[in-house]
């Protein structure tokens, strides 16, 4: 009996041995790709901040990188801004967060009171409006779509409108008042890559809006000390930074032609330039020698803004199962994002760069005011 009790014993510890073996091999999502239908494209389109570029730079200069991302065909377009009802939050919620709202968010109280709406309200009625939107909206529609855009703190939707509008019907009315036809019009001077290559590619691609999809929820008023940021400054002093500081010189030696645009940003989506930004940045900052690990905090921030924003994507497309979607991002978000968006078991992320070089010649000519 005993005998017999001893061999029952060793043999499920055997069989649980065997178990743990195989629980050591991590579950990969990647390896579970099986799904009805088309894979979600998603394209990652790195990019630097074009309020940095310098006078030599204009928007017309973005042509070829235009081409080719319309070329590609995205049916969404997502950009690196706050939304507006995330925006209401960070205000509500200022001292918590250290008021990002100010730096990342437009004053859209004029708006409002002109509508009669707050933030909830603009939100519903945009989505009420866009449910029922019709093929062929009327001027009036797309006027008063525009106005509502604005009142729920989303200018770059706003403009993709306006864009939409027959030129002789970019006017006053359905809502958009006289002080609202000026914030769209002054939107065609600004330098920022949601509207000059986000906006203008979505009315360009026949796209109805763009969709917001930063995060700064994890921005903490107690996290940015005087001490973090010296420490974390101190870190960045290294020789993966100053490369990249020569090469961002280098390039904007080139800017006052289209063809250097476009190396430019064949440079930010280069793989290689990934891990030169690492290194000079969040790879320095981990090893930041602080007994607070200061270094350490900055890098969880980044990283749960970057796993936020991407949630933000998922929900966006996840009611578009199999659309080709392209993500406007900063460029030191591009590789977190690929990364991340390669676990998701319906998505295939696909290369930037060999989109950047193609061969592209303008099918459809950009719509500028």
């Amino acid at each position: 009996m005993r005998g017999r009790l001893w061999a029952a014993m060793i043999g499920v510890a055997i069989a649980l041995g065997g178990v743990g073996a195989a629980a050591a091999a991590q579950w990969d999502p990647r390896a579970h790709r099986a799904f009805a239908g088309a894979a979600t494209q998603v394209m990652v389109l790195g990019t630097p901040h074009l309020s940095g570029m310098p006078d030599t730079f204009k928007g017309a200069q973005l042509a070829p990188l235009l081409d080719r991302l319309a070329q590609w065909k995205p049916e969404v377009i997502t950009i690196e801004a706050v939304s507006g009802p995330q925006c209401d939050h960070l205000r509500r919620y200022a001292v918590l967060h250290g008021d990002p709202a100010e730096d990342y968010c437009p004053d859209v109280a004029a708006e409002q009171k002109a509508l009669g709406l707050d933030m909830a309200g603009a939100t519903i009625a945009i989505e009420e409006a866009l449910a029922v939107w019709p093929a062929t909206p009327t001027a009036a529609q797309r006027r008063h779509l525009a106005a509502l855009f604005l009142a729920g703190g989303d200018p770059s939707s706003a403009y993709v409108q306006w864009l939409r509008l027959a030129t002789g019907e970019r006017r006053a009315g359905d809502g958009l008042d006289a002080a609202m036809v000026a914030r769209l019009e002054k939107a065609a001077t600004r330098k920022n890559e949601n509207i000059q290559i986000a906006a203008l590619l979505a009315a360009r691609l026949g796209l109805e809006r763009v969709y917001p999809t930063d995060d700064h929820t994890a921005d903490d008023a107690a996290g940015g000390s005087e001490a973090a940021g010296k420490a974390v400054s101190a870190a960045w002093d290294n020789p993966a930074s100053h490369q990249r500081m020569a090469d961002s010189a280098a390039l904007n030696a080139t800017l006052a032609t289209p063809t250097g645009v476009l190396a430019m940003y064949r440079y930010y989506n280069d793989p290689k330039t990934a891990q030169l930004a690492f290194d000079s940045d969040y790879g320095a900052a981990l090893k930041e020698p602080s007994p607070s690990h200061f270094g350490r905090g900055y890098v969880g921030w980044w990283e749960t803004r970057n796993l936020r924003m991407i949630a933000n994507i998922r929900k966006t497309v996840q009611r578009k199962p199999g659309a080709r979607v392209l993500s406007i991002v900063g460029a030191s978000h591009k590789a977190y994002f690929d990364a991340y968006l390669d676990l998701l078991h319906d998505v295939k992320v696909i290369d930037t760069n060999a989109t950047l070089r193609l061969s592209a010649a303008p099918t459809v000519a950009p719509r500028r005011p």
